[in-house]
C-alpha cells in the first residue's frame, strides 16, 4: 500500500499565524492595561471625593497666583535668593552624603549577591530580595518614620534617602559586576588574596566608571528627593518653600525664589553629571 506523502510545509501560513498570534496577545496586553489604568483613576478620583474633574479647570490657578505676586516685586528676588541659598545647600548636602553611603552600601551588596563572586553564593537570593526591599519602600515612608523616632531634620531625609539609593544601585551595579573579567579575580585567588582584596583589586577597577556613572545618574534624582522631603519637616529648601506656600498670597514671591533656585540647581548638575559621563565613556572608547 502506497503512503501518501504530507502536504508540505508552508512557513508563510505559519508566520502569519505566529504574527496574528502576537496581535491577540498584543491586544489583551493592551486592553487590561487601559481597563487598570481606568478602574485606577476611578478609585482614586472617587477617593478624592470626585474632585478632580471639578478641579481640572483651576489647574493653571496656582502658577497664575505665583506670577502676579511676584511681577511686582522682581526687584526683591535677588534677595530671597540669596536668603534661601544656604537652605539649598544643606538639600544639596544631604543628597551628596545621603548618595555617597547609599553607593558604599550598594557596592557591597551588589557583590554579594552577584553570581560568581558572592562569599556567600547560597545567600545571594537573600541579598537580593534585601536590595528589592530597599526599593520597594518609598523613602518618604522611610523618612516619616525616622522622623517619628529621630525628630525632624536633615538627618531622618539623610538616612531614607541612602537606604533606598543603596537598593536600587545595589541592583545596578550587580548587573554591571556580571560582565566584570574573572581573570584577574582567579589571578589573585591563587596567590592567596582575601574576598574583599579579590573584589578591591580585581572587580571593582573594572566596573569603578560605570559605578561612578549611574551614582552620579543617581544623585540628580536624589537632589529632588531631598527637596521633596523637606515637605514632611526633614529640612533643607523644601521646608522652606512648604513654609512659603502655606503663607499663600502675599509670600508667593518667596515660592518663586525657591522654585527657581531647585531649578537652576537641577539644570546645573543634570548638565555637570552629563558632561562627566560623556567624558568618561571617551576616555574609555580612546582606552579601547
Amino acid at each position: 500500500m502506497t503512503q501518501t506523502p504530507d502536504a508540505p510545509h508552508d512557513p508563510r501560513g505559519h508566520y502569519m499565524a505566529l504574527m496574528a498570534q502576537r496581535r491577540l496577545y498584543g491586544g489583551l496586553t493592551l486592553a487590561l492595561f487601559a481597563l487598570l489604568m481606568i478602574s485606577g483613576f476611578m478609585l482614586a478620583d472617587e477617593r478624592n471625593a470626585g474632585g478632580f474633574w471639578s478641579g481640572l479647570p483651576q489647574i493653571f490657578d496656582f502658577p497664575a497666583d505665583v506670577i502676579a505676586d511676584t511681577l511686582p516685586k522682581l526687584d526683591r528676588l535677588p534677595g530671597h535668593l540669596v536668603r534661601y541659598f544656604p537652605a539649598l545647600v544643606e538639600t544639596i548636602n544631604i543628597a551628596a552624603v545621603s548618595t555617597l553611603l547609599g553607593a558604599a552600601g550598594a557596592i557591597v551588596l551588589s557583590l554579594l549577591s552577584t553570581r560568581g563572586l558572592a562569599r556567600w553564593p547560597r545567600l545571594i537570593p537573600v541579598f537580593r530580595r534585601f536590595m528589592d526591599i530597599l526599593r520597594a519602600v518609598p523613602e518618604i515612608v522611610v523618612a516619616l518614620v525616622l522622623i517619628f523616632v529621630l525628630g525632624g531634620g536633615p538627618v531622618p531625609a539623610m538616612l531614607a534617602i541612602a537606604l533606598h539609593t543603596a537598593g536600587a544601585l545595589g541592583k545596578l551595579f550587580s548587573e554591571v559586576n556580571e560582565n566584570a573579567d574573572l581573570k584577574p579575580v582567579e589571578g589573585l585567588s591563587s596567590v592567596g588574596a582575601t574576598w574583599l582584596q579579590r573584589m578591591w583589586l580585581g572587580v571593582v577597577p573594572q566596573v569603578s566608571p560605570n559605578y561612578f556613572s549611574y551614582a552620579l545618574l543617581r544623585f540628580e534624582i536624589n537632589i529632588r528627593a531631598s527637596a521633596i522631603l523637606g515637605f514632611v519637616g526633614a529640612g533643607g529648601i523644601g521646608y522652606e518653600l512648604r513654609n512659603a506656600m502655606a503663607w499663600g498670597k502675599g509670600r508667593f514671591d518667596e515660592a518663586a525664589a525657591i522654585f527657581l533656585l531647585l531649578f537652576l540647581t537641577i539644570v546645573v548638575f543634570d548638565q555637570l553629571s552629563s558632561h562627566v559621563r560623556n567624558a568618561m565613556i571617551s576616555s574609555k572608547k580612546g582606552g579601547h
